[in-house]
């Protein structure tokens, strides 16, 4: 766990009840020796982020209600701009706009990123700023998106997490499948077919 995601999670109440629950013993070398790097991003996390088609996007309202919600797009939608910053482009949606108008109040920003099929998750905290206007997300417009853009999102990295597998329940895409389905469909016509050539031998033989 990097420093800087557990310098920001580990308040003095989580560190109480860490105290309570008997780990704060291990969780303490984290904060004192982790990686001071934990809000840059590496090769690896850009491979992960840009290869997800959707992610879980938490704000909080002005009367301190949380608010999550799931922003989905084709494959590379979320962006890495560089080792500190990610964006995407806001596409237009129902139009109620909580998200948009909790980050006016409170900037903060919590994401939770899925590989459900290989039981991986990272955790991203940032602060968010946009800029207005389709044309401003042209750039991180992603061909196959359902609707137009209204605004580019930018995400300035403050921690990153690679969270336990522990109880993910492995779950697949339509395109994770394909491969699998695709040899499976062939398996199945060579077997059809092997069969449709006995059973037409069987009958050739009854007829001599």
């Amino acid at each position: 766990m990097p420093r800087a995601f557990s310098e920001l999670m580990f308040t003095p109440a989580v560190r109480a009840h860490q105290e309570r629950m008997g780990s704060a013993a291990s969780y303490a070398k984290f904060i004192a020796d982790g990686p001071k790097s934990g809000h840059l991003i590496g090769p690896a996390e850009k491979a992960f982020i840009e290869a997800r088609d959707g992610f879980y996007q938490s704000t909080v309202s002005e009367t301190g209600w949380p608010y999550v919600q799931f922003r989905g797009g084709p494959v590379g939608f979320l962006r890495v701009l560089n080792e500190r910053t990610i964006g995407y482009a806001d596409l237009t949606g129902n139009k109620q706009y909580i998200s948009r108008g909790n980050l006016d109040d409170n900037d903060r920003v919590s994401l939770i990123l899925m590989d459900y099929a290989n039981k991986r998750r990272l955790k991203i905290v940032g602060r968010v700023s946009f800029t207005e206007g389709a044309q401003a997300a042209a750039s991180l417009f992603a061909d196959g998106s359902e609707t137009e853009p209204e605004r580019a999102v930018i995400i300035t990295v403050e921690g990153m997490d690679w969270n336990c597998p522990r109880h993910i329940t492995p779950r697949y895409t339509e395109a994770e499948l394909r491969p699998h389905l695709n040899k499976l469909g062939a398996e199945i016509a060579q077997l059809k077919a092997e069969n449709e050539r006995l059973q037409a031998e069987v009958a050739a033989s009854k007829t001599r």
